[in-house]
C-alpha cells in the first residue's frame, strides 16, 4: 500500500490503468477527498481529472495505491482522450 502523505487539492498521477474511466498510468488529477474502504482494507482517493485546457472533465474515486505524487524528474505530457464504448 502507499503510505506517502499526499495533501488535498495536490496534483498526482495514477499508477496503474483505469479503463472504466478510460484513464491511464501517468495521466494527472488534482487529489480532492478521501473515502474509507467499505471492507476496511485500502483507503480510497477521490480524483478530479482535468483536460489540458483545464476544463474538469471527470471525478472518479480510486484506491489509495494507485495514486502517485509528482517527482522533479517527471515531465508531463499530452495524450488524445479516446472515447471509450
Amino acid at each position: 500500500m502507499n503510505n506517502i502523505k499526499i495533501e488535498l487539492y495536490t496534483k498526482v498521477a495514477l499508477n496503474r490503468d483505469f479503463p472504466e474511466y478510460n484513464l491511464q498510468t501517468g495521466d494527472l488529477a488534482t487529489f480532492i477527498d478521501t473515502v474509507p474502504d467499505p471492507d476496511g482494507i485500502e483507503e480510497g482517493y477521490v480524483l478530479e481529472v482535468f483536460n489540458a485546457i483545464g476544463e474538469s472533465i471527470d471525478v472518479v474515486a480510486v484506491p489509495k495505491s494507485a495514486v502517485s505524487p509528482l517527482r522533479a524528474d517527471q515531465i508531463p505530457s499530452i495524450r488524445t482522450l479516446t472515447n471509450a464504448g
